[in-house]
């Protein structure tokens, strides 16, 4: 097959929570794009189960490998982390897709974090860093992680992060999506010449978190379209912007300011060091 016809040929990707809905498609469209598409889960099974879904679609077995870790345990991540960089010098495609819409009760994590707040921002967040020498290594690596409109109406609570006093889903939820678009708008400023961040918010999947819409999804398989259009090098993106569907827009004010996000990072950090390094 002629490689214009690959638009993804000869670049790597890591797809976190690529077992189901938006990233299992999206992980498929990158593979029959000509991508080596790193399968991420929770576990070993379900992302060999992944795998066999993705091979039985059509995406060539060469092409995909496995790497498993639960965000809901940041030691796991620094796992993957290391088994990434160990396979693999070069990383060209960040997506971070994995994450949770909250249980109907507020759970902590083992680290002493907000579950959704740990899995939706946390781990990706750790992830990124820990992936930053792989992610350089290439003339023009891209991370697009998937936010959500619910973020601009979300607010960070400084003094009750883990929502011990009110809890509810679209709460923690919102805040989760929130940090994670600061993060990665500031992210693009550091990055090398080339090399770009986003948010984007893809559109509402019929997936297990569309109920906090409170709205109708469109086909997981349909929302993917737009994410590998983000994902994809031939796409001009605004670098570090915050995108609703396709199109650059507006973010959440909190996303903007600079105290804030000055005490997001530092307080990411030190959340992200309690984690003990792996033996």
């Amino acid at each position: 097959m002629p490689s214009d016809d690959l638009p993804f040929a000869n670049r790597t990707a890591l797809v976190t929570g690529a077992t189901e809905g938006i990233g299992h498609q999206t992980a498929l469209r990158l593979a029959l794009g000509g991508a080596r598409v790193i399968v991420h889960g929770p576990t070993t099974d379900s992302s060999e189960a992944a795998v066999e879904r993705l091979v039985a679609a059509g995406a060539p077995a060469t092409g995909l490998e496995i790497l498993a870790a639960d965000f809901a345990h940041l030691g796991q991540v620094r796992d993957l982390a290391a088994q990434l960089t160990d396979r693999h010098q070069r990383l060209d495609l960040l997506l971070l897709n994995a994450g949770i819409g909250g249980p109907e009760r507020r759970t902590l994590t083992e680290e002493g974090n907000e579950l959704c707040f740990q899995v939706n921002y946390l781990a990706p967040y750790l992830l990124t860093r820990l992936l930053e020498r792989p992610l350089a290594r290439g003339a023009d690596s891209r991370i697009v992680a998937l936010s959500s409109s619910l973020h601009r109406t979300a607010n960070i609570d400084w003094t009750d992060l883990t929502r011990a006093k009110r809890y509810s889903r679209i709460s923690a939820y919102g805040q989760s999506k929130l940090a994670l678009t600061t993060f990665v708008t500031e992210l693009a400023r550091w990055l090398p010449e080339g090399h770009t961040a986003i948010s984007a918010h893809p559109g509402v999947a019929e997936t297990a978190i569309r109920p906090l819409y409170g709205t109708s999804g469109l086909p997981a398989a349909e929302v993917a379209e737009t994410v590998l259009t983000l994902c994809s090098p031939t796409t001009q993106v605004v670098n570090g912007a915050y995108y609703d569907r396709l199109t650059p827009a507006a973010p959440g004010a909190q996303v903007a300011e600079k105290r804030s996000v000055d005490r997001l990072l530092k307080l990411s950090e030190k959340l992200v060091q309690r984690v003990s390094q792996p033996v």
